[in-house]
């Protein structure tokens, strides 16, 4: 067992700005809610497989047809989002291991923790994600 998985807290336990930034226990509480979350997708995945096959059937009219189409089309846009979300997820919990999580990619700044806190998969500041934003709207708009 790794010295993270040993410092699991109770869950009322929040990370504050009154402790130091990226200690043992916020990393060990934002591995735990990564952790969840991708358990809570894999779960869902498994629900949408079951759904997938049970779709299979040849339906006769042509209005079910279309709408099983549409469902199994929109099922599976759904799983390749979640797909995409794991990835980021175990980017995330490898970012844990190696000591970068919570801190910007592009500046090395840390991420505010509330930031962490609403999106725990962030690679970069709320500043250094508004000026990546800004710089693809004025590339898409040429």
């Amino acid at each position: 067992m790794n010295a993270l998985a040993s410092v699991i807290e109770p869950s009322d336990y929040r990370p504050s700005e009154d402790e130091p930034f990226m200690n043992e226990r916020q990393l060990a509480y934002f591995k735990a809610k990564l952790l969840a979350w991708k358990d809570e997708i894999l779960r869902e995945s498994k629900g949408t497989v079951v759904n997938l096959k049970a779709e299979t059937e040849n339906h006769p009219d042509l209005v079910d047809r279309a709408s099983s189409e549409s469902d199994r089309a929109l099922e599976l846009r759904t799983r390749d989002r979640q797909r995409k979300l794991i990835s980021k997820i175990d980017e995330a919990l490898r970012r844990i291991e190696d000591g970068s999580y919570g801190y910007c990619e592009e500046t090395g700044e840390p991420i505010s923790l509330g930031r962490l806190e609403a999106r725990p998969t962030a690679t970069l500041s709320v500043e250094a994600q508004e000026r990546h934003e800004r710089r693809e709207r004025v590339h898409r708009d040429d």
